[in-house]
């Protein structure tokens, strides 16, 4: 083995790998807001709305979780235009990984409101609260708790799925990386990096949610 190791030309070009982590970082929490609030409004309509209503929310969950997210990204990037629907990488990246995010987190959130005793329901109801208000201050607790590691095992994933999207030229840690491997010609060292930092990345994400946890959802003042 002739290879020799050198890691001098990836720390060079840190800046480019500082931008592709911020950019991960900026789609993943994006996808992840847009991604959340969607779902809210999806399990809702899947646990209480009219049957054709249920059936749309039902397919483009099926669609979403039953096909490749590169397709889906590429049918954004590459397809949309064809209709007239153009948007640059960085919009599709996000747009895609809401897309697949809420067709998940739609299925976590409404496991979540049904997990929520009926009893429960009735009590709030009892007390003259409105729908939006037991939704509120009844449900919406309780089922973030249920649901939060699952959210959060979501999210990482997401993030992770983000590096798809440098096949689109989309400016993330990934698409970093490519180009400094193309300038370098060091593959070995340069996707070494890049697989350490979306560790740490992970690893940070996943340190930032516990202490979510533990400050807001089963600490004694959170309650």
């Amino acid at each position: 083995m002739t290879y020799k190791f050198n890691f001098g030309p990836i720390f060079e070009a840190w800046p480019l790998l500082l931008n592709g982590a911020l950019q991960t970082i900026w789609f993943s929490a994006a996808a992840m807001v847009l991604g959340l609030l969607i779902a809210v409004i999806g399990a809702l309509g899947k646990t209480s709305a009219p049957k054709w209503v249920r059936f749309i929310i039902s397919a483009y969950i099926e669609i979403i979780r039953n096909t490749p997210f590169p397709v889906q990204l590429f049918i954004i990037f590459f397809g949309l235009p064809s209709i007239g629907i153009r948007m640059s990488p960085n919009v599709t990246a996000v747009l895609a990984l809401t897309l697949n995010f809420a067709a998940y987190g739609i299925e976590i959130v409404r496991a979540g409101i049904e997990s929520i005793p009926k009893g429960q329901l009735e009590a709030g109801r009892a007390l003259g609260l409105q729908p939006l208000q037991v939704f509120r201050y009844v449900v919406l607790k309780p089922a973030i708790q249920a649901i939060y590691p699952a959210l959060t095992s979501q999210f990482i994933l997401t993030m992770l799925y983000s590096s798809v999207c440098s096949t689109i030229a989309a400016t993330e840690l990934t698409g970093a990386a490519n180009d400094i491997t193309s300038r370098t010609f060091r593959s070995f060292e340069g996707y070494f990096t890049v697989t350490v930092i979306y560790f740490l990345l992970s690893c940070l994400f996943w340190m930032l949610f516990r202490l979510i946890d533990r400050r807001f959802l089963t600490s004694p003042q959170g309650r």
